[in-house]
């Protein structure tokens, strides 16, 4: 080998290397900053279609999310956590727990003592703002229990929102009520002083310099049940939803790109679950259900706000750098008010059709069949036989302030609480009453009060855990049935314990209408075109992000949901799964509590339950 003597410092340079010298620093700069930009972590966008069918999901029915599911992951086997109510569901979403940990057992739930005034009574409604601040209060500082995603994300820097139906949006961040913390927009903001989660002035003003009035129109607080619902509604809501998508659109995104800072925005739809409840189009009849004009436009009108946020993604620069998954919090049903067994529908109530069951059926036949006094959930005495039936859950035994037995209504599953001194004999006298009704589907008893026959324990359902509220002593969920389509998911009609008349929509049940909710994905860390073939709920959903995104969720309890590795773009097989089915001991008259469940990852997921001919997707 020759070797050169190095040049003289003097000397002058043969050619001119600083063209080279610039590109080579030029070329470190580009991969330096291109290792910056992938180490940047990605945003992320959570759009909750509330109510939203999986087999009704098609690209006319609702084309965005159709497109979410054909160009990213389709979970096709999905799962909704039971009770399929939206807060319980929410809470899951939210934290990645099943209920037995989040405490959040239904809409409704039991809390002993009544929270002050209003709140006058032991059965609080949980889907509001002011009662999840009680709850809060009460139970720890945060009646979860457990970090929620967008905790996590605030802490890793993230800038979150939240915004959409009151009740699940507070839920999605309990800690955050001062408007320092995430962005909380909900229905209630701007109409209820006190009661509301507070918003910051920087992003009131902000709306308003977008030339958006300061409050959402309103649509009613609470969805289905609320003031439309006696004659029904024609129209999806789509003026309050319009003024949710320009919030995100041209308030909140415009804003976290201008921060440069990556971010988490959860976006829940009212629609179609809001006009589902409340739609005119079959008032008294199972037909066509919620498969009528108006529920078709709900669904329409929830794609069409993914569309919104996806346009506005694109326009901003964001598409490359942003996750977009899609959940729904439930399924669907039509409501049924059917039943020969049930001593209370063959009462007259001014308000209920002639041989339908009326609200809170449930607390007048057993208070009937144990000889016991009823009262509604204020404590008030309740005569059925007047004309009069409990509205916002029922009190059974001597004395409403010392209830045997309370019973939060849940759409198609009641929860039902023991406080009595005897919880273990009330609980068999309770369930003997339950199997000789035949709107029953399901029964489910806390462990320490059975076995009993007929029954399943509620910790086959995974609700028993670390639960701050107080854990429900049995769980009902009502009889579902098809009205008769090609497809029993999409035209299921259920029994259910609220206030929709027959033929408008409502969910609840342990049954494959109301758990076979929608999930989809895309986005730079979800793979393309891969439609997944194992079991999934809304508890896999922060565990998977919180893996995306590099966030930190330890958890206080043990009911946790999976990541779903096989979904993410570095791939992976699906776990292994299995089905499987768990049956209770027959009652005396022959009632059967069957459970079909999967199992993945050391994980359950619920298909259906109850006795045969009972529950949409039981198996025979």
């Amino acid at each position: 080998m020759v070797r050169a003597d190095p040049l003289p410092v003097s000397a002058p340079v043969p050619f001119d290397t600083r063209p080279f010298r610039l590109g080579a620093l030029a070329l470190g700069l580009a991969l330096s900053l291109t290792a910056v930009a992938r180490a940047q972590p990605h945003n992320l966008i959570i759009f909750v279609a509330d109510g939203l069918r999986s087999h009704v999901v098609t690209p006319e029915t609702a084309p965005a999310l159709a497109a979410v599911r054909s160009e990213g992951v389709d979970f096709q086997n999905s799962h909704s956590l039971y009770p399929t109510v939206t807060t319980p569901n929410a809470s899951a979403i939210a934290t990645g727990h099943y209920l037995g940990d989040t405490g959040d057992f239904g809409n409704t739930i039991y809390v002993k003592t009544p929270f002050p005034a209003p709140y006058v009574s032991v059965l609080a409604g949980i889907e509001n703002d002011a009662v999840q601040g009680l709850a809060n209060d009460r139970y720890g500082g945060n009646y979860l229990g457990e970090v929620s995603l967008l905790q996590a994300a605030r802490a890793k820097g993230y800038a979150t929102a939240v915004l959409g139906k009151f009740g699940p949006v507070g839920v999605q961040d309990v800690l955050s009520r001062d408007g320092t913390g995430t962005i909380v927009i909900d229905d209630g903001t701007g109409w209820r002083d006190g009661e509301g989660v507070a918003l910051s002035p920087e992003i009131a003003a902000a709306i308003k310099a977008a030339g958006l009035p300061a409050q959402a129109p309103d649509r009613g607080l609470n969805g289905g049940g609320g003031a439309y619902n006696m004659a029904g509604v024609l129209v999806a809501n789509i003026e309050q939803q319009d003024w949710f998508a320009a919030v995100a659109t041209r308030v909140l995104l415009p804003r976290f790109k201008a921060q440069r800072k990556p971010f988490v925005l959860i976006f829940w739809s009212r629609d179609p679950d809001g006009t589902q409840h409340d739609q005119g189009d079959s008032l008294n009849t199972l037909t066509p259900g919620i498969n009528g004009p108006t529920t078709m436009a709900s669904i329409k009108n929830a794609s069409n706000d993914l569309q919104a946020l996806r346009d506005a993604v694109k326009a901003l620069g964001l598409e490359a750098d942003t996750d977009i998954v899609t959940t729904a919090d439930h399924g669907f049903s039509v409501m049924s008010r059917e039943s020969r067994s049930s001593g209370s529908a063959k009462l007259r109530y001014p308000d209920v059709k002639p041989g339908f069951l009326p609200p809170g059926f449930l607390g007048i036949d057993l208070a009937r069949a144990l000889h016991l006094k009823l009262y509604d959930g204020a404590g008030l005495p309740i005569d059925a036989k007047a004309g009069f039936h409990p509205k916002s859950g029922a009190l059974i035994g001597k004395d409403p302030k010392h209830p045997l037995i309370a019973i939060a209504p849940n759409g198609g599953t009641n929860l039902i609480y023991l406080p009595g001194p005897n919880p273990k004999a009330m609980a068999r006298r309770v369930v003997a009453a339950l199997t000789k009704q035949d709107y029953i589907g399901a029964i489910f008893v806390r462990d320490g009060l059975g076995p009993i026959p007929g029954a399943l324990s509620t910790r086959d359902v995974n609700l028993v855990g670390a639960a701050r509220t107080p854990a429900p002593d049995i769980a009902v969920s009502f009889r579902s049935f098809s009205t008769g389509c090609a497809d029993p998911e999409v035209c299921g009609a259920e029994v259910a314990d609220s206030s929709q008349q027959q033929g408008q929509g409502i969910h609840g049940t342990l049954s494959r209408q109301d758990t076979h909710n929608f999930m989809a994905a895309v986005g730079p860390d979800f793979r393309k075109g891969f439609v997944d073939p194992a079991p999934v709920s809304n508890a896999d959903w922060a565990p998977t992000l919180a893996k995306v995104l590099g966030l930190d969720m330890p958890p206080r309890g043990q009911l946790t949901g999976r990541v779903m590795g096989e979904a993410l773009a570095e791939g992976g097989p699906p776990p292994p799964s299995q089905r499987l089915v768990k049956r209770s001991a027959p009652a005396a008259n022959g009632f059967v509590t069957t459970l079909d469940y999967q199992q993945a990852d050391g994980r359950l997921y619920f298909d259906a339950a109850g006795a045969p001919g009972r529950a949409i997707g039981l198996e025979p």
